[in-house]
């Protein structure tokens, strides 16, 4: 899609804007949810208890007195349990955070966000159908479901949205299957929530989805018939081998790992996406020069905008057309490695927005309210290069704003104040 087919909406209102640190690019967040595999069944030992300072956790569930006095919402060292309280014990999700630490470069800090319901269908994670099957549920899992706002799905889009104001999202890990082996339509519905994650997100679509193989001795491990055949779904996806793990929990029915299992699984997990993420977590150039610093320091000037009639973006010249005059400065550049956004303001009645590549790409822009609903939207292939956008401005309520850009993986958050 050329950049000049491209329709944005924005304020209409004049601009003022404030500064706004861009997420760190050398913070990689993770999604990981499923069920009761990914919640983690092993029991917690003395060696799960001491994590580098460099994997964090942001809890997502609502009572958080398990682990260090979290908090939902809130940045902690990954400790064990990630998912809840209420009966999460040690899972993948621990060893691949530790490893994905282990073998990257000392600048880049790895965040987990993990939501897994123990026995639960892929349908929890439909955000169209989750209240029908959750209504449906026993009392055991409903509490589960609870600790997560009645809505997994929602409660994880709520806590990535949040994370992504702080760091940028490189992949997700996945593992759940076990109460859908005999559905033969688990691989598109899977795919479904997927592409749901990414398209609520404003994600790329280069991000990587790891989904684990069950038990292969186990009572569900006709699962990994349907988990197989994932790969058909989407050049994003891979499996994740469950070779040579068979000593099982002794639960009865084979279907959780050891402790020691979901150790060397979630190695695995970490591997996988090391491989596949490949010079992506890699560590991204410095964030700032000292002269954008400068320039953010300068205030805020007034607000002389008026307002559009029509909502369209264009590709122009330069980032101020000549003879117009900037009423508002946002945000210094912020260089990255794929990615970059220059100073943007606004002049001539339409907001300048300078976007660099390093190669053609396709470029998502979103407009988020401070709830972090999405108000506006727009994205199209854009070349290598500075591309130069002039965005007319459409009616919205005046107040805080988040822009996001996003270039495959990479991604730059700014804040904007769209005041009267």
């Amino acid at each position: 899609m050329n950049v000049s087919h491209i329709v944005g909406l924005f304020c209409g209102f004049g601009i003022a804007v404030s500064a706004f640190a861009a997420p760190d690019p050398n913070f990689h967040i993770y999604l990981a949810f499923g069920q009761s595999n990914m919640e983690g069944q092993g029991n917690i030992e003395n060696q799960d208890k001491t994590v580098d300072e460099r994997f964090q956790l942001l809890w997502s569930a609502d009572k958080g007195s398990c682990n260090q006095n979290a908090s939902k919402g809130k940045w902690i060292k990954a400790v064990p349990p990630l998912a809840h309280c209420e009966g999460a014990k040690l899972g993948p999700a621990d060893y691949f955070g530790r490893t994905m630490v282990e073998k990257t470069d000392s600048k880049i800090k790895v965040g987990i966000i993990e939501v897994a319901i123990a026995g639960c269908s892929i349908q929890l994670f439909d955000k169209d159908g989750y209240a029908n099957y959750a209504r449906s549920q026993q009392s055991w899992m409903t509490q589960r479901i609870n600790a997560y706002g009645g809505n997994p799905y929602g409660r994880m889009i709520e806590m990535a949205k949040k994370a992504q104001e702080e760091g940028v999202i490189k992949g997700i890990i996945f593992h759940q299957g076990e109460t859908d082996a005999g559905d033969g339509q688990w691989p598109s519905k899977v795919k479904k929530v997927y592409d749901n994650i990414i398209k609520d997100l404003g994600l790329g679509n280069d991000i990587p989805f790891l989904a684990g193989e069950v038990l292969r001795s186990g009572s569900s491990k006709g699962a990994n018939n349907n988990i197989a055949k994932l790969p058909q779904q989407s050049k994003n996806f891979y499996v994740v081998s469950s070779e040579g793990f068979n000593q099982a929990l002794g639960d009865g029915q084979n279907v959780h790992f050891t402790s020691q299992e979901y150790r060397d699984f979630g190695k695995r997990y970490a591997e996988k996406m090391i491989e596949v993420l490949g010079d992506k977590i890699k560590p991204a150039a410095s964030a700032e020069s000292s002269s954008s610093k400068a320039e953010s320091s300068s205030s805020p000037v007034s607000s002389e905008a008026q307002v559009a009639s029509s909502s369209s973006v264009a590709p122009t010249s330069s980032a101020s057309e000549p003879g117009s005059s900037a009423a508002g400065i946002i945000a210094n550049p912020v260089a990255m490695q794929d990615l970059s956004v220059g100073k943007v303001s606004f002049a001539g009645g339409s907001l300048q927005l300078p976007i660099s590549l390093a190669r053609a790409s396709e470029v998502t822009i979103r407009l988020y309210s401070v709830m972090g609903n999405e108000v506006a939207g727009m994205s199209g292939r854009l070349n290598a290069g500075t591309n130069n956008l002039r965005i007319v401005k459409k009616n919205l309520p005046s107040g805080v704003y988040m822009l996001s850009v996003q270039a495959g993986s990479t991604q730059v958050v700014k804040r904007l104040d769209l005041s009267r």
